[in-house]
């Protein structure tokens, strides 16, 4: 866990590292002042990807904002919002003669209330044949050698990973004995949706994730601005990243002119990765999908198209996800806490009966979810926030 003097070692390190980001920090308290005092409240920025958030929670970055700007975590964790229905359903599969294929991060990933198992890892401890894998070339190399028993790999991710799976089935290089179950879920539909729908959350400025407009173009988040009239950019993930693009949004909602930046543009271009797109699309077909503990936002799914369904492990295995939130634990805010409407510490598990060693809620499972990124990063950022 993350003591305070580690913390301000990273925050001396950013400083001496990269001189000019204590001038960007100054110019943020500044800005932040000054919009603040326009709106009339605090200026509310969410950081899209989990990715974001670890690196302003691990080098204390909010700890540097001035207090009229508020850094919010927003939507960037596949993993928590994967429903228990696939777990439930791998899980069972896992005792009838089929091997389970799955990232280490869906692993730990609570299935529904009331299963009889309650998760991948608690099926494999009971003699379920569930194994970790680190790619789905692995799976596939794993299918290939044992070609007598049938496999399904647990898909699990944003547009970042799809291609993954995508380019071997178009190429056709997946093995008849392995199936997909494809529990992708796609960001820009529900960014549209925390806009539209989610009423109490308010907004000024979103920091896009820099991971899937590499895949999917920077171009990929303009409506927000264009629609919303709110300032977004297309973030990396050094700490530097992060700090120009908060001064950014700040100046943006300064200047009165929304716009989109590209402050990633070494890696994601305006139109991103073609070739990886081009393969996702003749892979897919984009369907209203349930987001776990949230509900069912339209178009924001992706399963595999009909040509494919002989690779589909929802076709074959008839496992799919219902939005009946019984994969949603007592108590549990994750839902809340993905759509920036709570904090970690809100909610009544977190650090007691819910922590990175035993996982209650799906936010505490990832690396990338929020929980679990404040849980072992929080104490020492509380501690160092008495003495600002």
């Amino acid at each position: 866990m993350l003591g305070t003097g580690d913390l301000i070692a990273r925050i001396k390190k950013l400083y001496e590292r990269n001189p000019v980001a204590n001038k960007v920090v100054e110019s943020i308290k500044v800005l932040g002042k000054e919009v603040s005092r326009e709106l009339g409240r605090s200026v509310k920025i969410m950081n899209f990807c989990g990715t974001h958030e670890w690196t302003i929670t691990h080098y204390g970055l909010r700890t540097l904002m001035p207090d009229e700007v508020e850094l919010i975590a927003g939507p960037g964790c596949p993993v928590c919002v994967t429903p228990g229905h696939y777990v439930e359903g791998l899980a069972k599969l896992s005792f009838e003669g089929v091997t389970v294929l799955t990232y280490g991060d869906a692993y730990r990933l609570p299935a529904r209330r009331g299963s009889r198992y309650g998760s991948l890892a608690e099926a494999r401890a009971e003699g379920g044949d569930v194994k970790v894998v680190y790619s789905f070339l692995d799976a596939i190399k794993l299918a290939r050698s044992e070609p007598s028993k049938e496999h399904v790999f647990f898909a699990v991710g944003f547009e970042t990973t799809m291609p993954s799976t995508a380019q071997p089935l178009v190429a056709g290089a997946v093995p008849d004995n392995l199936t997909i179950l494809s529990a992708y879920r796609l960001t820009p539909p529900v960014m549209k949706y925390l806009l539209e729908a989610v009423k109490d959350v308010i907004l000024d400025g979103i920091i896009a994730p820099g991971h899937v407009s590499a895949v999917i173009g920077a171009n990929a988040w303009s409506f927000i601005p264009e629609e919303y009239g709110i300032p977004t950019v297309v973030s990396g993930f050094e700490p530097l990243d992060v700090l120009l693009s908060i001064h950014a949004i700040l100046r943006m909602l300064k200047q009165g002119k929304p716009a989109l930046i590209n402050e990633y543009a070494r890696v994601a271009t305006p139109e991103g990765n073609k070739q990886a797109k081009k393969a996702i699309a003749e892979a897919h077909d984009t369907v209203d999908a349930y987001w776990r503990g949230v509900g069912v936002i339209p178009k924001s799914g992706a399963t595999l198209r009909k040509k494919y369904e002989g690779r589909d492990a929802t076709v074959k295995y008839g496992i799919n996800a219902q939005a009946d939130f019984t994969d949603v634990m007592p108590g549990c805010k994750c839902g809340e806490v993905v759509l920036g409407k709570a904090k970690p510490t809100d909610c009544p598990h977190f650090m007691k009966t819910c922590t990175p060693t035993k996982p209650y809620g799906p936010c505490m499972v990832s690396q990338e979810g929020t929980c679990r990124i404040w849980a072992e990063n929080l104490p020492a950022l509380l501690e160092q926030l008495r003495k600002l």
